[in-house]
């Protein structure tokens, strides 16, 4: 069995210690889930993992040839390839054997009667045979498929930053890898696309470790949990559900624990107090064990930070924002068309639909940031914006924490009237002291987005405008943020695809199909996906890659099979057959070898490869027949 073993990893950063001597495997089937606060080090124990990041101390041990397939969050892809060819940069020994396949293949139906380019197609797919390349070919279109990568011929520079997410996790899955590792996988997917990821890593034969503030994706393909808190990492078997209730367990006890030990350490305090004659030389174990006691209980139970935001907010009447006949373009693609929308003051609206829909477009028209096309657009009097982006605003890396805070003020007012200094809201937004005077470049990326997130808060806004907040937030902090704005007192429009967050604070949703076409649904999002799987399954269609490689080489309309087609037909069925009494065996052995796992496995292995290379050649017989003369 495949297995990655850790032993004593660990990384300090500065004053913060990431990691300090964890240890821990990985095994072939694992789902692991890792999870902690922006900051705690997963990223960085991701980029220890696969050699993009030194640690301090530990070994990291795997078999021969043992291959590790990492998403990062911002895929590093060659910026002059075609999608096409920066799938064949990936660690797949078989993806030289396909793309000379694909070269062959063209240079055949330009030219079909060269005697060259005959001898080198056959070449090429005699090599695609010997290698059962088949199979991995038409597992790259499906993935390309299914993650909406159709003109295989756009160049990567041309991409979106999600579009060359998508092409960056199309990659890793097609290398399928013996460790997979994800980091944010579900960001710049639609729904369509994440359900399919789920199942896909259902079947996934290697092993998988992935970081995510998807819950219902964590439920969904994970067995495992990993926290990494205070430079620790805490084991828990289960998906995130499991993880939820074993983790309040195991507060719960600790304080349990910790009221027995405040108990016991003033009784023995009390001993202790007696003075000297009231003990003996004898009792000097009894006096270290006292000791020990005080530093456990001065030390306290060490749990996981979580953010508190209390913060107050500006009144805001009753009209908040109407848009009348609205309509809008933008680059030609049409985003709303004649949309009429009145929000009130107590809104929880979501907005989702398909990538490339306008959605942030959208939301930079009701921000006041873009122009409609036509009609109107109208702000009540009271309202007073926050608007969360999708993309940080530009931080000064050289300036501090606290100097950035201090450009909106000194303090704040909760709204139980407390004024809050800057240096409380940091520590309450996990922010220790040590931390305020850190230049803001020493900060992970998402602890930049907790700070850009306590910024506009402070600012005491009473309509949010969030685009995406839970693209680089961790876990804890977007659990507060649901319950800050399940008790926000104005107007909430988020544009999410996170199905968990959105179940959570939108009670209505605007759903972009694209084309200015826009669905109007009141309800969580749930009961709306399961509505349109219900009513039209044809809504959730693989997309048809297309590509200027054409799949057969066809020069003229076909009528008859050309010399290699001819050659290939006339073994056909031969390598059927051969295939079918190898199938045979191979079942018949499977038999005898009932209490040997090993062998079993590999048997199996065997059989679900000959059914695919069976069912290829009788598609391929198919195709030629239709052509024998």
């Amino acid at each position: 069995m495949q297995t990655l073993t850790a032993e004593n990893l660990t990384k300090t950063y500065g004053e913060k210690t990431l990691f300090d001597h964890i240890s821990f495997f990985i095994k072939e089937g694992d789902r692991i889930g890792l999870i902690g606060t922006n900051g705690a080090g997963k990223t960085t124990l991701l980029n220890a993992l696969t050699g993009n990041d030194t640690f301090d101390q530990g070994d990291i041990t795997t078999p021969k040839q043992y291959r590790i397939g990492y998403l990062q969050q911002v895929p590093q892809l060659p910026q002059d390839l075609t999608i096409m060819e920066a799938i064949f940069t990936g660690d797949n020994p078989l993806f030289k054997v396909i793309a000379a396949y694909e070269k062959a293949l063209t240079a055949l139906s330009l030219d079909g009667n060269s005697t060259k380019t005959q001898a080198a197609y056959t070449k090429a797919e005699a090599a695609m045979n010997q290698g059962d390349a088949w199979n991995v070919d038409t597992q790259i279109k499906s993935i390309l498929s299914q993650l909406k990568l159709t003109d295989l011929n756009q160049r990567i520079s041309e991409l979106s930053g999600g579009q060359q997410k998508r092409v960056g996790l199309a990659q890793v899955l097609i290398e399928s890898p013996d460790l997979l590792i994800l980091d944010e996988p579900t960001n710049h997917l639609d729904f369509a696309s994440i359900a399919w990821l789920e199942e896909y890593l259902a079947s996934y034969k290697g092993a998988l470790l992935v970081v995510t503030h998807d819950r219902y994706f964590l439920d969904r393909v994970t067995n495992q949990i990993y926290e990494l808190a205070f430079g620790q990492l805490t084991a828990y078997s289960g998906n995130f559900e499991d993880y939820l209730r074993q983790s309040a367990e195991a507060a719960e006890q600790a304080s349990e624990q910790a009221a027995k030990q405040e108990k016991l350490y003033k009784k023995e305090l009390d001993w202790m107090r007696a003075g000297a004659k009231a003990r003996s030389t004898k009792q000097q174990a009894r006096i270290n064990r006292f000791n020990d006691l005080k530093a456990q209980v001065n030390k306290g139970v060490e749990q996981a930070a979580t953010v508190d935001i209390n913060l107050g907010q500006q009144r805001l009447g009753k009209k908040v924002l109407e848009l009348k006949q609205a309509s809008l373009s933008f680059h030609q693609h049409p985003i709303i068309k004649d949309l009429d929308l009145m929000v009130q003051s107590n809104a929880r609206l979501g907005i989702t639909g398909e990538n490339g829909a306008g959605k942030s477009t959208f939301l930079n028209v009701l921000a006041g940031r873009l122009p409609l096309d036509s009609g109107t657009i109208t702000l009540g009097e009271t309202v007073r914006l926050g608007y969360y982006t999708q993309m940080t605003e530009p931080l000064d890396p050289d300036k501090r924490v606290i100097s950035y805070l201090q450009e909106v003020g000194e303090a704040v007012t909760e709204r139980n009237g407390d004024v809050v200094s800057v240096t409380q809201l940091l520590e309450q937004f996990l922010f220790p002291r040590f931390m305020h005077g850190t230049l803001i470049r020493k900060l992970s990326g998402g602890e930049q987005r907790r700070l850009y997130l306590l910024k506009i808060l402070m600012q005491q806004p009473n309509v949010l405008l969030l685009d995406e907040p839970t693209n680089d937030l961790d876990i804890s902090t977007l659990t507060v943020l649901e319950h800050y704005l399940a008790n926000f007192n104005g107007a909430v429009i988020t544009v999410s695809h996170d199905r968990y967050f959105l179940d959570q604070v939108a009670d209505e949703l605007l759903v972009f199909n694209g084309n200015a076409q826009v669905t109007r649904f009141t309800g969580a999002l749930s009961d709306y996906l399961a509505q349109q799987q219900t009513s039209d399954t044809t809504k959730i269609a693989t997309p048809k890659v297309t590509t200027e490689t054409p799949t057969k080489p066809v020069v003229k309309e076909k009528t008859k099979l050309t010399y290699n087609e001819q050659k290939e037909w006339d073994t056909l069925e031969d390598d059927i057959d051969q295939l079918e009494q190898q199938l045979a065996a191979t079942q018949a052995a499977m038999q005898s070898n009932g209490d040997d796992y090993g062998k079993l496995a590999q048997q199996q292995k065997d059989v679900d490869q000959l059914n695919q290379q069976i069912e290829t050649k009788m598609q391929r017989w198919d195709y030629l027949s239709q052509y024998v003369e």
